[in-house]
């Protein structure tokens, strides 16, 4: 019982992961932080519900609506929507009106409610009508490229895009791969290799920051319900392996 999560890798350029949720007996979970903007639908008690979610920048509890069942989309660093700047839904989000049993409204029109399975082609079609912009020199760089431009450049392009600094979005998507390891059983010795932490001191720090759990907490699967899905591990560790190949 708890929260049950399943998370995928997006084969879309303006997506980072897809993913689904069942909440049962449970009322309240520990949010990791993230960097990057989602779109999430919901149904409770029979109602649809969706919101525009911010990136966040801490571990904090959020309540959690009991029977409830959730189809998220969190977009790849560089992606924004044009109707809200970046900076006004960090630590926050905007729920969207005028919900119905098949569509909702965004930026001056309806859209359908999509599923785990054509969240892509949501995205597309948002993409297409400039509902959704991105910064390509943000997505190239966080990817592991040197344009060549100024670091204040690159820093103000990530603050617009974003609404974060560059070494922000660089710390929470470390700490959230090491915490999806942990969690899939990796110790911490191998995550602090793989994650690039000085030493266990230091990946303890973010993890109480960021994600709100010990390392010990997070292979134990201690603490309670928490925003995050140990099954995703192999994901990460492909990403982690691209990062090396690019950086390399």
């Amino acid at each position: 019982m708890g929260l049950r999560f399943e998370t995928r890798a997006s084969d879309s350029a303006w997506v980072d992961t897809v993913w689904t949720c069942r909440s049962e007996q449970v009322s309240a979970m520990t949010s990791v932080a993230s960097e990057t903007w989602g779109l999430v639908f919901w149904r409770q008690q029979g109602e649809m519900f969706a919101a525009a979610t911010g990136p966040e920048t801490r571990t904090g509890t959020a309540p959690v609506p009991e029977d409830t069942s959730f189809v998220g989309i969190q977009f790849a660093v560089g992606t924004a929507l044009r109707a809200v700047p970046a900076h006004s839904v960090v630590d926050g989000g905007i729920v969207l009106p005028d919900v119905t049993g098949r569509r909702f409204w965004l930026d001056g029109g309806h859209w359908e409610l999509p599923g785990a399975d054509d969240a892509e082609a949501l995205v597309a079609r948002l993409v297409r009508d400039g509902v959704v912009l991105r910064d390509p020199l943000v997505t190239e760089v966080h990817r592991g490229y040197r344009p060549p431009v100024s670091d204040r450049t690159v820093e103000r392009r990530f603050r617009t895009a974003t609404g974060l600094t560059r070494g922000a979005v660089r710390q929470i998507t470390r700490v959230r791969s090491a915490a999806v390891l942990l969690a899939s059983g990796a110790s911490a010795a191998d995550v602090v290799l793989r994650c690039g932490y000085y030493d266990e001191p230091h990946l303890a720090r973010a993890l109480r920051r960021y994600v709100g759990r010990t390392a010990q907490q997070l292979r134990d699967g201690e603490g309670g319900a928490l925003a995050l899905d140990p099954a995703s591990a192999h994901d990460v560790v492909d990403q982690l392996d691209h990062a090396v190949g690019v950086g390399g």
